[in-house]
């Protein structure tokens, strides 16, 4: 069984579910959430994130014990899946250890199962190494667990073997899923996989592609046709060498992240048919009414397997595309990183999170700009007022006609995209940060911000009389939405927390970032 649905801890969310307490998720919070999404929301998987944020190690076990008449019908590791997300140790040199802690503790919830379960059952058999740029990374971490992981059983120390110590070692070997983010590898992941499976000999493999951070990178348009050529080239690789490839995106439900949300599920599943499996993110689960989520949730399952990608791509016009659009977009958000980092710090944690290293300070090579994550970052954007959909599209009248109608039989849906994000415009804060002392007064350097702000509106003329974008609310719903950020960005000018104001707008459109 490949699931189709993938519950993260992705903390997009602007409403709490209400069996949390606080606003932040705790540990046993996530333990209940696991349960949650598959018994309640019925998804089919859990990633369980021991990347860059406080983790569990003990949640198989809390699983089984808390709940064992549910994980006695459905078997953990066969009928529903649990996934690890590690970190990256040639990346992420901080957590290094913790990259083998999650490792060793597959062996440990294979212990737990059997003690469930009274017979070998695996619970946790597949990990997904992020930041993954080469095949050596996947291929070193599939046989670190398989010689110092699942084969220390099989050493002794001073004639005594390891195993009559610790006992039996299992599993032996685990799965690795490579999560592909930046554009280089993006544009190589079929020659990525190709050297994975060729290397441990596989028959199947799952991939997973960001949407995201490439997003965040390199705009939205560039984002997709990264996504969409990647799936093409791993789908031909597919059939030339007869190997079974399952591939995952990671989609939130704004625009920007990939728009997977209950109110957009068809043209979702035409715009990304071929995927075999995406994420069921929090704001999908909590900023929507419950049986809206579970419905939604219940027609992926259904009807995603089906789906096939469909197009040829030409990677070499792709990349040329890529780069004519993201180049205005980098610019302006070079430009306009002051502003997005002050109103991100404001942005509302929903995970208790370490340190991450962030992907956009080692992708570009001007200067030493570092922007949030992609969910703040989105938030910061979307209460700035201006929706990181927009930013850079009038880039667009510098394609050529045949690269313009490559976006349009690539991209299906990319206007309704840019449509559904510019309702959220507001033009009550973009001509308040171009007034006279508000960019001094929010404390960031007036230049470039300014600078950033006299592009963007090009951009907005550009979409308004060449794309007929509406740009601004049409409903009282989106006439609060562009209340709640305006009352936020006051906040922030006399020095007052603006984080209800962040959260409201959240809930208005239904995603915090």
């Amino acid at each position: 069984m490949i699931p189709a649905t993938m519950s993260t801890q992705h903390p997009d969310n602007a409403s709490m579910p209400s069996w949390v307490k606080t606003s932040i998720f705790n540990g046993e919070d996530e333990v209940f959430e696991t349960y949650y999404a598959y018994s309640k929301l019925g998804c089919q998987e859990q990633m369980w994130d021991w990347e860059g944020k406080e983790v569990d190690a003990y949640v198989v076990m809390k699983l089984l014990e808390k709940y064992p008449d549910f994980f006695s019908e459905k078997i953990l590791g066969k009928d529903v899946r649990l996934t690890y997300r590690i970190p990256n140790p040639w990346v992420e040199i901080s957590e290094r250890k913790i990259f083998t802690e999650a490792l060793q503790s597959i062996t440990r919830a294979y212990d737990e199962a059997n003690q469930f379960y009274k017979e070998p059952i695996t619970p946790v058999y597949e990990v997904i190494l992020p930041l993954t740029s080469s095949s050596r990374q996947v291929i070193l971490t599939h046989k670190f667990y398989e010689k110092l992981i699942g084969g220390i059983d099989t050493i002794s120390i001073e004639g005594v073997m390891i195993s009559s110590i610790i006992g039996t070692i299992n599993p032996k070997k685990i799965n690795v899923i490579p999560l592909i983010e930046d554009m280089n590898s993006l544009l190589n992941a079929a020659e990525i996989i190709h050297e994975v499976y060729t290397t441990l000999q596989l028959k199947e493999i799952r991939v997973f592609f960001a949407r995201s951070d490439p997003a965040l990178n390199y705009g939205l348009i560039p984002a997709v046709l990264l996504i969409k050529n990647a799936l093409i080239q791993i789908s031909k690789l597919s059939e030339r060498h007869d190997l079974n490839i399952y591939p995952i995106i990671g989609t939130g439900p704004p625009p920007f992240r990939g728009n997977l949300n209950p109110d957009n599920i068809d043209k979702f599943l035409e715009e990304y048919s071929g995927f075999k499996t995406v994420t069921i993110q929090s704001s999908f689960k909590y900023d929507y009414p419950f049986t809206e989520a579970k419905n939604a949730i219940e027609k992926i399952n259904k009807e995603l397997p089906k789906k096939q990608a469909e197009i040829d791509l030409n990677t070499d016009m792709i990349s040329k595309i890529i780069k004519k659009l993201s180049k205005e977009y980098r610019k302006r958000i070079e430009k306009l990183a002051p502003l997005i980092n002050k109103i991100a710090n404001y942005v509302p944690s929903r995970r208790k999170r370490r340190l991450h290293i962030g992907l956009f300070g080692y992708s570009r090579k001007v200067g030493n700009t570092r922007l949030p994550r992609a969910i703040k970052f989105t938030a910061a954007m979307y209460t700035i007022g201006i929706p990181p959909e927009l930013v850079g599209i009038r880039a667009l009248n510098r394609l050529t006609e045949e690269e313009l109608n490559i976006i349009e039989e690539t991209y299906k849906y990319w206007r309704n995209d840019l449509q559904s994000a510019a309702r959220y415009l507001s033009w009550d804060n973009i001509n308040y940060l171009l007034t006279e002392d508000t960019i001094e007064k929010l404390k960031v350097p007036r230049e470039p911000v300014e600078e950033a702000l006299v592009g963007i509106m090009k951009d907005l003329e550009f979409a308004e009389q060449n794309l007929d974008l509406r740009l601004g609310y049409t409903t009282v719903r989106e006439k609060k939405h562009s209340n709640a950020v305006n009352n936020a960005l006051l906040c922030i000018m006399e020095g007052e927390d603006p984080a209800r104001y962040i959260v409201e707008a959240g809930r208005l459109r239904r995603f915090l970032g």
